[in-house]
C-alpha cells in the first residue's frame, strides 16, 4: 500500500512540474505584456524599463526558477495588471466561483439523479426516451449558448433576473444553470446506467420476489448501491466546475477565477495565468489522488496493480 501511494503521490508531482512548465512557456507566446501595461506611443527606453521592473528582460529560463521556486512557497509573484499579489487576488475570487460551484452541483444533482432514475425504471418507454433526449441536449448545448439564449429569454424579453453581476440569489439562477446544465446530462447518463445495473442484480430480483413494495426496492436497495458512482463523479465535477467556468463567469460578469483568468490572459498577466492554471491543476490532481488512494483502500485489488 505504502509503495501504491509514493508512486501516486510521484505521478502527481510529475503531472504539476509539467503543468506549469507548459502554461510558463505557452502563455509567453501570446506577445508582450510591456505593449499593454506601457502608455500609447511608448519609446523604446520605457517599454524596456517595464519589462526590467517585472523581470521579463531575463532568460526564460531563470524567469521559470524564479516562478517555480516562489510558487513552491505559496508566492505567485505580483499581478502586471491589478499590482497587487496573485495569490491574495485569486483567494479573494475563489469564495465566488466556490458559490457558482456549488449551486451548478445542486441543480446538476436534483435534475441529473431522478431523471436517470426514472429512465432506468422505465427503460424502453417514453420516460427513458425523454431521458435520453435530455442528455443528448445537454451533452450537444454548449454552456456560453445557454447562458446566452436565457439572457435574452429571462433579462431582455421577460426582465426576470438580471442579466450579469453577482450579490443576491437572483443573479446566481442563470449562471448556475448554464454551469450544471452538462453536468446534469453526465449524472443522468450515470444514474440511469447504474441503476440498469443494480436492478439487474440477484439481490433486487430477490426483494421482488419476497413482495417488497416496488418503490421499497428501488429507493432502499437499489438507489442507494446506483449512488456511489454518481456521488463520486459528482466531488470530481465540483473541483472541475470551480476551474472550468471561464466561460459561463465571463458571459455573466460573474467575479470568479474563471473570469480572473480571462482577464489576465486579455491582459497578458504572466502571474496571473501561471497562478490560476497551477492552482486549477492542483485541485483536480489532488482530487484525483484522494480518489486513487480511496479506491486502494476500498478494493485492495488495485494497489497491487501491476
Amino acid at each position: 500500500m505504502k509503495r501504491f501511494v509514493l508512486k501516486r503521490i510521484g505521478l502527481a508531482l510529475l503531472s504539476l512540474f509539467l503543468l506549469s512548465l507548459t502554461i510558463f512557456f505557452l502563455i509567453r507566446i501570446t506577445g508582450d505584456p510591456a505593449v499593454l501595461l506601457a502608455e500609447p506611443g511608448a519609446s523604446k527606453a520605457d517599454l524596456d524599463a517595464i519589462r526590467t521592473q517585472f523581470g521579463l528582460d531575463r532568460p526564460l529560463w531563470v524567469q521559470y526558477w524564479s516562478f517555480i521556486t516562489h510558487a513552491l512557497r505559496g508566492d505567485f509573484g505580483q499581478s502586471f495588471y491589478y499590482r497587487t499579489d496573485v495569490f491574495e487576488l485569486y483567494m479573494s475570487r475563489l469564495p465566488a466561483s466556490l458559490l457558482l460551484a456549488a449551486a451548478a452541483m445542486a441543480f446538476s444533482l436534483l435534475l441529473g439523479i431522478p431523471t436517470g432514475i426514472i429512465a432506468a425504471v422505465r427503460v424502453n418507454k417514453w420516460w427513458d426516451s425523454a431521458g435520453k433526449m435530455f442528455a443528448l441536449l445537454g451533452l450537444s448545448m454548449p454552456s456560453f449558448w445557454v447562458g446566452l439564449i436565457m439572457i435574452l429569454f429571462f433579462s431582455v424579453y421577460l426582465g426576470w433576473l438580471p442579466s450579469s453581476g453577482s450579490g443576491t440569489i437572483l443573479h446566481l439562477v442563470m449562471p448556475s444553470i448554464a454551469l450544471g446544465w452538462v453536468f446534469a446530462a453526465y449524472n443522468m447518463r450515470l444514474t440511469r446506467s447504474s441503476m440498469l445495473e443494480v436492478l439487474g442484480s440477484e439481490y433486487v430480483k430477490l426483494a421482488r420476489l419476497k413482495g417488497l413494495p416496488e418503490a421499497l426496492v428501488i429507493g432502499k436497495h437499489a438507489f442507494k448501491n446506483a449512488l456511489i458512482p454518481v456521488i463520486t463523479l459528482a466531488g470530481i465535477n465540483l473541483v472541475i466546475m470551480v476551474n472550468t467556468a471561464i466561460v459561463v463567469e465571463t458571459v455573466f460578469a460573474w467575479p470568479g477565477v474563471g473570469r480572473l483568468l480571462f482577464e489576465g490572459i486579455s491582459f497578458r498577466d504572466f502571474p496571473v495565468v501561471q497562478a490560476n492554471i497551477l492552482m486549477a491543476g492542483t485541485m483536480i490532481v489532488v482530487t484525483n489522488l484522494l480518489v486513487d488512494i480511496l479506491y486502494a483502500f476500498i478494493d485492495p485489488r488495485i494497489r497491487f496493480e501491476r
